[in-house]
């Protein structure tokens, strides 16, 4: 149950932080919006860094440089998410990238790559995506 009410908020927080990130690129511009997001996102995770303190640094050498790479990926999300709110909308950007995240994720799980376990995907896992992206498409109708 924890775990779909943290993917329920995390959901929510992207959804807010794209629209919030939005009305700021239109005062400041897109790049300047996520460099400010990513700004307040460090300062906070690094207060909650340091309010947890559970020693884990030690252990940052058994990471692959490619993952610590992966935060550089969030000014691409950032300035991707607020651009296309700015196009078609927060309802039809968020349907989208919950597409674009399941679609990824489906070949992540299928080929089994980052370490993560091999799936089988079944037809309802095709199907269900179609419907999704049916139901982009009529959405945008």
């Amino acid at each position: 149950m924890a775990g779909i009410l943290f993917a329920w908020l995390g959901g929510a927080f992207i959804t807010l932080q794209g629209v919030a990130n939005s009305r700021i690129s239109q005062d400041i511009g897109t790049w300047q919006a996520a460099t400010i997001t990513q700004f307040t996102g460090f300062v906070l995770a690094f207060v909650l860094l340091l309010l947890v303190r559970d020693g884990q640094w030690r252990k940052i050498k058994q990471v692959k440089p490619l993952y610590l790479t992966s935060g550089a990926l969030a000014a691409i999300i950032i300035s991707s998410n607020i651009t296309s709110i700015h196009h078609v909308g927060v309802t039809l950007t968020i349907a989208v990238v919950l597409i674009a995240q399941l679609s990824v994720t489906f070949i992540i799980d299928s080929k089994g790559w980052f370490g993560v376990a091999k799936q089988k995907m079944k037809l309802a896992q095709f199907i269900g995506i179609g419907m999704m992206i049916a139901g982009v498409i009529i959405l945008k109708l």
